[in-house]
């Protein structure tokens, strides 16, 4: 008989657990909780004694859940949900609270706010560990299953159980090689010229390639990449042009020449959110996190027009 019940599973067990079936290996639940292999390995052994059941078993080169594993998902991420109502009870003090932090963001998101944003929470946090995630296309179940803490992109996931807020209006420009071209005059130097894009790994383009398909608009594409980061690449020392948010001129696309696109399209323009899910909302820690975000995401924004606008449907 197991030497172990019931009272010795703890909010640190159910965190594991999760991150094991959610990461769908040792090694990725290790990286995600910021511990060793051997310490989630053996914190496994454990939580089997207690649940009296294997939990995941090997499949391949992986692990894979057993039935009764999936099932205890969902109590198991109640009751981390109700551990977290008990633990809002205590005082908040953000100067002595250590904070843990996933983001889910691509590139464009990640390098306009989050550096900024990590800097204030240092400022504001005993400590601050922060993860970023891709989003690609952000579903609902990133949230809900806990794989993040918020979403940032211009495609928020949706659900009754998902908030989500406005944080920043931008739109596209024409990025080229000002030293192997000249900027395209009119609409048809635009489109006679072989284009490059970025395609996320969920096979969604950018909304200006979506706009533009819409309203009829074809491009000659060349290459399509899964981030912002690999268009310089194909860009430099060709004639090439890539379409692409304007507010990456001071990263990715630092050094190329951006113009006003020759051509009128509804989806030139876009808007950037943050999701969370509905559990989170009361929590402290992570209401003063949006907080600074939507700070930071103010200065990005400031001049584009009216960041503080909620989504409707929303906090």
């Amino acid at each position: 008989m197991s030497k172990f019940d019931h009272f010795d599973l703890d909010g640190h067990g159910l965190r594991l657990f999760l991150a094991v079936l959610e990461e769908g290996s040792v090694s990725g639940a290790a990286a995600r909780l910021g511990l060793t292999q051997s310490a989630v390995s053996h914190a496994l052994t454990r939580l089997r004694a207690i649940l009296r059941d294997p939990l995941f078993v090997k499949s391949g080169r992986g692990i894979v859940a057993t039935a009764h594993a999936q099932a205890l998902a969902e109590p198991a991420r109640k009751l981390m949900a109700g551990l977290k109502d008990i633990s809002q009870a205590a005082a908040f003090d953000a100067g002595a609270t250590p904070l843990s932090l996933t983001i889910a963001a691509n590139d464009l998101q990640r390098d306009l706010v989050l550096p900024g944003l990590l800097a204030a929470l240092q400022r504001s946090f005993a400590s601050v560990r922060l993860r970023i995630i891709p989003s690609d296309q952000p579903t609902p179940d990133m949230l809900r299953e806990e794989r993040c803490d918020l979403v940032i992109s211009p495609f928020p996931p949706e659900g009754v159980d998902i908030l989500q807020k406005r944080l920043f209006g931008a739109e596209y420009v024409c990025f080229y090689d000002s030293g192997a071209r000249a900027p395209p005059r009119d609409a048809a130097q635009y489109f006679a010229a072989d284009h490059v894009t970025v395609v996320y790994t969920s096979r969604v383009g950018l909304s200006f390639d979506r706009a533009m398909e819409a309203a009829g608009h074809a491009r000659r594409f060349v290459v399509g990449l899964p981030n912002f980061a690999g268009v310089p690449a194909f860009l430099r020392g060709t004639t090439r042009l890539a379409t692409l948010p304007s507010g990456l001129s001071a990263s990715v696309m630092r050094g190329f020449a951006s113009t006003p696109l020759p051509v009128s399209v509804e989806g030139a323009r876009f808007a950037m959110y943050m999701a969370w899910h509905r559990r989170d909302a009361l929590d402290p820690a992570h209401q003063l996190v949006r907080e600074l975000l939507t700070k930071e995401a103010a200065k990005v924004g400031r001049g584009r027009g009216r960041n503080d606008s909620n989504r409707s449907g929303t906090e």
